[in-house]
């Protein structure tokens, strides 16, 4: 997909990878960019900053309630028409192991996974319709490898993939082009305080969310399955499935590395 001309609707846009993938297809000469977060400010910045490039439209919506994501798409194709692309990009970092309370374990589910399948169920109707749309969804290279230091992130985007997954072989063949987003360690708000993808995900550097849209572009234009603005994360994934306990022993070993690096933060 060329993203000039095209319709696209980013959530989690008022900052980090969702502002810089907003910005990167305003200047690519998108038609169209609907803004969607739950931070207003955020949302109103991004507007302003695309303005110059492109119609740009912000809404607030949390991509946990299949009914504010069913009423973004609604106001999109009844503003515009059309969705060409909807990149399904807010998520968030929760730390802990398997004792993370289930209400903190529902919240990043309801986020980081359901947020894919009400993005799915609202716009694909329409997009089947055309016979053709492109579904951009953004996980985490903890999806396909692993995330040290928090069990509900991981799983969390490995389920992401594995929904992604299913919607590029349900309706592949129907127009709809899948592809989804999985970066290690990325300059944001999440890592910033020492969370999500930062830590021991950085060893491989920490990456400027601008970089991280040239990389989605790319991929865009190519339409293949994985983004990954980190190169490395293929070798790791072919590692993990070449020899899959050789992969977790090495796993064993960044944990403990991990927890040296936590203690020593800790004093």
């Amino acid at each position: 997909m060329q993203i000039k001309n095209k319709v696209v609707v980013v959530t989690g846009g008022a900052s980090g990878i969702g502002r810089a993938l907003c910005e990167r297809f305003a200047r690519e000469g998108a038609s169209a960019v609907l803004v969607s977060d739950i931070d207003q400010s955020g949302i109103d910045q991004t507007v302003a900053a695309i303005a110059p490039f492109t119609r740009a439209t912000g809404i607030v919506c949390d991509v946990g309630s299949e009914v504010a994501m069913t009423k973004l798409v609604e106001q999109a194709l009844a503003t515009y028409g059309q969705i060409d692309l909807f990149c399904s990009n807010a998520g968030i970092f929760t730390a802990g192991d398997e004792n993370v309370t289930t209400a903190a374990w529902q919240k990043i589910w309801d986020i980081n996974v359901m947020a894919h399948v009400f993005a799915a169920r609202a716009v694909l109707p329409a997009m089947l319709a055309r016979g053709e749309g492109y579904l951009l969804n953004t996980s985490s290279a903890a999806g396909l490898l692993s995330q040290v230091g928090s069990a509900p992130y991981s799983v969390t985007k490995h389920a992401a993939i594995g929904f992604a997954e299913w919607l590029s072989i349900t309706y592949g063949n129907r127009g709809i082009k899948v592809s989804v987003l999985c970066p290690q360690a990325v300059r944001t708000k999440m890592t910033a305080v020492g969370d999500g993808d930062g830590g021991v995900a950085g060893l491989d550097g920490m990456l400027e969310p601008a970089q991280l849209a040239d990389t989605v572009v790319k991929t865009l234009a190519e339409e293949r399955f994985l983004v990954l603005p980190h190169p490395e994360v293929l070798t790791y994934m072919r590692r993990k499935t070449d020899d899959y306990d050789r992969w977790l022993g090495g796993m064993r070993r960044l944990h403990e590395k991990f927890q040296d690096i936590y203690r020593k933060r800790q004093g």
